[in-house]
């Protein structure tokens, strides 16, 4: 007897995560409705909240608010273990996707490949940086504040960073000790090529060309357009999740077009 072949429609969850506390920047605070704000625009099945707290804390090890961050890490890592779906993370600063790589890492192992598209490279330390979205790749690259690095961390094999054209020295003399792939705009395609095996895919919005996406606490000139970045996310086999972060709209009525910009990028994510 012949079986007809189905294809079977991937359930997906947006778990939002709205974390400020990871960034020292002056609208920081803005993040938390840029997350409630995103979360909802991303098509998805279910839309669930990880509780995190509210206000701000202290500087610890040299990382600013290092106990709450620490509080929030534990709440996101219960909150996606509970997900048996497709989850795309949205935030909130870039500190919100430690606990879904983590666990992406903990179920694919070395197979997993994590595409880190950002126009900043987030390679500080504590002793050179205390704003912990600035030092997340390094975190899970297992050289970052104690209470933060993963059990498993990423090998430097395991990462690519794509869209970068800002960074700090400190950042740079650890990419090439570490042998880190890296692209910028102009090459962000090859971020694309010969990927295989499990991918998660991590969207900071200020990759984005900031005449197109302003609403992001550190904008930087001559980004990507969110329509090429949307093609080439949609062309990313074995996708395992994903992330949108640094969503920080002003106060008042939604952007229409960052707003679709949004649409747009999530969509390519849950395709």
């Amino acid at each position: 007897m012949t079986q007809r072949s189905r294809t079977v429609r991937r359930v997906t969850t947006v778990m939002c995560v709205p974390q400020w506390q990871g960034s020292s920047a002056q609208e920081a605070r803005r993040l938390v409705d840029g997350a409630h704000r995103a979360a909802a625009l991303v098509p998805a099945d279910t839309l669930v909240t990880a509780p995190v707290l509210a206000d701000g804390g202290d500087i610890e090890d040299g990382v600013r608010a290092l106990s709450v961050l620490t509080t929030n890490l534990l709440g996101t890592q219960q909150t996606h273990a509970a997900i048996d779906d497709l989850v795309i993370t949205v935030g909130g600063d870039c500190g919100v996707d430690l606990a879904p790589i983590a666990a992406a890492r903990a179920r694919h192992g070395s197979a997993l490949t994590v595409l880190w598209i950002d126009a900043h490279q987030d390679l500080f330390h504590p002793t050179n940086l205390r704003s912990f979205h600035g030092m997340v790749v390094r975190t899970l690259l297992g050289d970052g504040p104690a209470a933060l690095v993963p059990a498993e961390p990423l090998a430097p094999s395991q990462l690519i960073l794509a869209g970068i054209r800002e960074g700090e020295p400190v950042e740079y003399e650890y990419a090439e000790r570490m042998g880190l792939r890296r692209h910028g705009v102009a090459d962000l395609a090859d971020a694309f090529e010969n990927l295989t095996g499990p991918v998660y895919v991590h969207i900071d919005l200020d990759v984005l060309e900031p005449t197109e996406f302003a609403s992001t606490c550190y904008p930087v000139a001559d980004g990507v357009r969110s329509a090429d970045l949307a093609a080439l996310v949609s062309t990313v086999d074995n996708l395992v999740g994903g992330a949108l972060t640094e969503h920080a709209p002003a106060p008042g009525e939604p952007n229409a077009a960052e707003a679709e910009v949004i649409r747009r990028l999530g969509a390519a994510l849950v395709r």
